[in-house]
C-alpha cells in the first residue's frame, strides 16, 4: 500500500491542495481563486484562506473512490507566500487581517531593519525591504500603537494553516523566518530584534527545520473528512516549495519558478552575501544552504493585461520571437530583485500589435531572469550549468524557449512542478523518507528538456544588451 501526502498552496489570489502518493503521482487536486478585496496585495482574510483551504480539502476526501484506503495518508504540509505576516491575539485569533508581502506601505520600517541588519549581523546579512515580513511586523506597530498590547504571537501565513490544522501556532521554519529577523547563522532569533525596535521575544515562534512535525491533525476536522490523525508538517515559503518540486535540492542545482512574482534559488554548501541585500540565504534541512531571491516582476501580468486564453497569443508569439523589442511587464511601482530600484517602472515595448507586446513581455522577464543569474555567478562563482523549472510560467513551451536561449543553458521542466507538490514533499521527507534530498528523488520527474537554440541565442545576446542599456539609461542599475 502506498502512503500518501497532502500539500496546501495558499497562493497570493488562490489556494491548491493536491494528494499525492510517495512515488509523486498526483492522486486528487483542487484548487479555487478566493474572493479578494481591491486592497488585496495589501492585506486579506486569513479566515479565507482557511475557508476555502477547508472546502477544497472536503470535496478531495468526499470524491475519493470508495476502495481508496484513507489510512494509507501520512501528513500534510502547507507552503504560502514568503513575508506575509498575521498578528494573532491570545486565542490565535487575528487581531489585523494579514499584512501581505506585496504591501508596499512598511518601506520606511524596511530601511529602518536594512540599516540595523547590516550593523549587527554584517556576517550573515540580509536585505530587509518593505516585502520582509519584520517591515511589516513593525509597520503595524507604528500604525496602531494601541493595538500593540493585543498581540500574542506573529505567525505566517503558512503557520496560520497549520495552526488551524493542528492547534499549533507556535511553530515555524527556517524559510519563513529569514524575512522576519531570526540568525540563521546561529539558529537564534538576535537580541537586537528585540532591544532595537520595540519586538518582545514572547511574540515571536518557536523555529525547526522545514519538514518537522509540529502536531497532528485535529481529532474534529480527521472525523469529518474521513482521515486518520495525520502528522502535520510545519509550513515553507512558496518560493522554496517550488524548488524542492522542481527537484533541485542538491548542492549545485538552481531552480527559476514564475508564479505571480520570478523566484529564483539554489543549494550550495556556503550562503551567498550579498552586500547590496538582493540575495538572501535560506537554510536547507540537511545544513546546506539555498540562496536566491524573489522579484516583483512574473507572471501576474499575463492574467491582468491579457486575460487567461493564451492559446492562440503563444502561437502568435512563437512565430514573432525574436521581437528585438525592450520590454518590462513589471505590474507594481519598484523592483527588489536582481536590482534594488524602487522607482522602477514597467518598460512598455513599442508596438500596436497585441501578439507583440505579449512576446516582448515574455522575453522581458527572461532578461530580469538572466540578470539574477548573471549577479549570482559574480557574487559565488557559481557556474549555471541547467535551470531547473517551477510555477505556472514553466507551462508555456514558447516561454521556456525563450527563457533557455537567453540563459544559454538547458531548462528542465518537472512532471508536477507546484508548490502544492512541494509542500506534499515536504509532508513526506521527515514522515516517510529520511530526508529531503530522499523524498524529492523519489517524488519529482523531469517532463521536459529544452535545449537552447543557437540562432535564438545569438539574437537574444544581442536583444539583452538593448535591455541593460535602457535600465542604466533609466538608472535602475
Amino acid at each position: 500500500m502506498k502512503k500518501c501526502f497532502f500539500g496546501i498552496d495558499i497562493g497570493t489570489q488562490g489556494v491548491r491542495v493536491i494528494l499525492v502518493d510517495q512515488d509523486g503521482i498526483v492522486i486528487a487536486s483542487k484548487a479555487k481563486s478566493f474572493t479578494l478585496e481591491e486592497n488585496f496585495r495589501e492585506e486579506q482574510s486569513p479566515e479565507i484562506w482557511w475557508d476555502d483551504c477547508y472546502q477544497l480539502i472536503s470535496a478531495i476526501m468526499s470524491g475519493l473512490s470508495s476502495d481508496f484506503d484513507r489510512t494509507s495518508i501520512v501528513a500534510a504540509a502547507v507552503t504560502s507566500t514568503s513575508g506575509t505576516v498575521i498578528p494573532l491575539g491570545m486565542d490565535n485569533v487575528p487581531i489585523h487581517d494579514a499584512i501581505m508581502y506585496s504591501d508596499p506601505r512598511s518601506i520606511e520600517q524596511g530601511k529602518r531593519m536594512n540599516e540595523l541588519a547590516s550593523q549587527y549581523v554584517p556576517h550573515g546579512y540580509t536585505g530587509f525591504n518593505a516585502s520582509s515580513g519584520i517591515s511589516k511586523m513593525l509597520w503595524y506597530m507604528d500604525t496602531f500603537p494601541d493595538r500593540v498590547d493585543d498581540i500574542s504571537l506573529w505567525a505566517h501565513a503558512s503557520d496560520y494553516i497549520v495552526g488551524k490544522l493542528s492547534g499549533n501556532y507556535r511553530h515555524t521554519d527556517f524559510t519563513n523566518v529569514l524575512k522576519s529577523g531570526y540568525d540563521l547563522d546561529s539558529l537564534r532569533w538576535p537580541d537586537y530584534l528585540f532591544e532595537q525596535t520595540g519586538l518582545r521575544r514572547k511574540w515571536m515562534q518557536e523555529v525547526v527545520p522545514s519538514g518537522s512535525v509540529v502536531g497532528q491533525l485535529r481529532q474534529e476536522l480527521a472525523a469529518g473528512w474521513g482521515m486518520p490523525a495525520i502528522a502535520i508538517v510545519v509550513g515553507i515559503t512558496d518560493g522554496c516549495a517550488s524548488q524542492v518540486a522542481s527537484g533541485a535540492v542538491r548542492p549545485g542545482d538552481w531552480n527559476t519558478t514564475i508564479g505571480t512574482t520570478l523566484v529564483i534559488k539554489g543549494v550550495t554548501l556556503s550562503p551567498v552575501v550579498d552586500p547590496l541585500g538582493r540575495l538572501y540565504n535560506h537554510r536547507h534541512p540537511e545544513g546546506y544552504w539555498m540562496p536566491g531571491g524573489a522579484s516583483n516582476t512574473g507572471a501576474d501580468w499575463i492574467s491582468l493585461d491579457f486575460g487567461t486564453d493564451l492559446e492562440e497569443l503563444s502561437l502568435a508569439a512563437d512565430a514573432l520571437i525574436p521581437t528585438g523589442l525592450v520590454a518590462w511587464p513589471l505590474k507594481q511601482q519598484g523592483e527588489r530583485y536582481p536590482i534594488m530600484a524602487p522607482q522602477a517602472r514597467a518598460i512598455i515595448p513599442e508596438t500596436d500589435s497585441i501578439s507583440q507586446r505579449y512576446a516582448a513581455n515574455l522575453e522581458g522577464v527572461a532578461f530580469i531572469e538572466r540578470l539574477a543569474y548573471e549577479m549570482i555567478t559574480e557574487l559565488s562563482g557559481e557556474q549555471l550549468d541547467v535551470v531547473y523549472t517551477a510555477g505556472g510560467g514553466s507551462n508555456s513551451d514558447v516561454w521556456l524557449r525563450i527563457r533557455s536561449a537567453v540563459l544559454g543553458v538547458p531548462i528542465y521542466k518537472c512532471k508536477e512542478a507546484s508548490g502544492a507538490l512541494g509542500a506534499a514533499i515536504m509532508a513526506a521527507s521527515q514522515t516517510w523518507y529520511g530526508s529531503l534530498t530522499e523524498a524529492a528523488k523519489a517524488m519529482t520527474s523531469v517532463e521536459k528538456r529544452v535545449i537552447p537554440d543557437k540562432i535564438l541565442v545569438e539574437a537574444y545576446n544581442k536583444q539583452y544588451q538593448l535591455f541593460k542599456d535602457k535600465l542604466k539609461a533609466l538608472k535602475y542599475i
